[in-house]
């Protein structure tokens, strides 16, 4: 990570620990050397072991996850550590949908530079992206039968978040403006598509039309649940019985129609498998059955997924181009490698024009 490069990890691992001390209400705070996993650019994230000794009990210790809100680099308009922590702590209530436990949130940037939070690590096998858990990693070691389970029970999780009630402790979630939960988010497409100009080196006049097609070609749909905003399989961690342990990352959650994440997970399916030429595992069902089980869990029809599955990949075009810049001005890549994910997106998009053409 290329922010994590730039920071002084010791110095960052002393101020956390005269932070957390005055938190902690202890004088023998420790922390261990911070450590940054291979991938993510939307935060900076480090990894870290926290030993203390209560006042009223024996020395206890815990493994976090600290994660800063990003400055060096920026993947979304407006990134907000403090909002995602907050989703976190709104979901942990809910059944089903099981989010890893935040401990701290400081808003301020004065701490380590920008505002972080600091929450539990979660034991569990999280599927690889890079590369493809369609191709390498435990999953591939999984009978057919085993893999079956890790995505129905993935899928189920999706559907237990879509069933919860947005006036339950999420008003924060519901973006500004007027008209119904999808006229708002396409707004924010609208925005985005505005502000990422810079980024769109990679055939800019694609990315316009597809964004034109959805403003233009919005379909009628007044629903309006939580939106994960980053729904696939490689955002879960899984136990040893593949059971959902902890669903990450939720930068982009919002207020909109279910078929947004629906999209986005039949959209990421395809990234990482079909739109790179491999085959999909024996075990993980196809978009046909995947838009059937998500019918048959949810219990209502799924509607305007062809719709939904373009605004997923617009979207994550938006997010690679943008990617692809930051690999070759702060990762040092050259542009035939850096490029590769956005034109892969970009190859997706044509394909969804076509197919609402059709």
């Amino acid at each position: 990570m290329a922010t994590t490069a730039r920071r002084d990890l010791e110095e960052t691992r002393e101020v956390l620990r005269g932070w957390l001390q005055d938190r902690h209400g202890a004088t023998d705070v420790e922390i261990s050397p911070l450590t940054s996993p291979k991938a993510g650019y939307s935060n900076e994230t480090l990894y870290l072991h926290l030993a203390w000794t209560p006042p009223d009990g024996p020395r206890r210790g815990e493994d976090l996850v600290l994660r800063i809100e990003p400055t060096g680099h920026q993947l979304f308009v407006t990134p907000d550590a403090v909002r995602q922590a907050r989703i976190m702590q709104a979901l942990a209530p809910h059944p089903g949908v099981p989010v890893p436990t935040i401990w701290y949130i400081e808003p301020d940037p004065a701490v380590l530079g920008s505002p972080f939070y600091l929450m539990g690590r979660v034991d569990g096998r999280v599927p690889g992206d890079v590369p493809s858990w369609h191709a390498e990693g435990w999953t591939v070691e999984l009978s057919p039968a085993q893999r079956s389970v890790m995505h129905d029970n993935a899928l189920t999780s999706l559907v237990a978040l879509h069933r919860i009630d947005v006036r339950d402790g999420f008003d924060f979630l519901t973006p500004a403006g007027s008209g119904t939960a999808l006229d708002r988010y396409l707004a924010a497409l609208r925005d985005w598509h505005t502000w990422a100009q810079p980024s769109l080196r990679w055939e800019p006049d694609t990315v316009a039309a597809a964004v034109d097609h959805l403003l233009r070609e919005r379909p009628d749909d007044p629903s309006a649940g939580i939106v994960w905003g980053d729904a696939r399989v490689g955002n879960i961690s899984f136990g040893a019985d593949l059971s959902v342990r902890a669903m990450f990352d939720w930068e982009t959650a919002t207020v909109g129609p279910p078929g947004i994440d629906l999209g986005w997970w039949l959209m990421f399916e395809d990234f990482l498998c079909e739109a790179q030429r491999l085959t999909r595992l024996e075990g993980v069902p196809d978009r046909a059955a995947i838009i059937a089980r998500y019918q048959e869990l949810s219990g209502r029809p799924v509607e305007h997924i062809d719709y939904y599955e373009l605004l997923a990949a617009t979207v994550m075009t938006l997010i690679n181009s943008r990617l692809g810049v930051l690999l070759m001005t702060s990762g040092g890549l050259p542009e035939r490698v850096a490029s590769a994910y956005a034109r892969r997106t970009i190859r997706m998009i044509r394909r969804g024009l076509d197919r609402v053409a059709a």
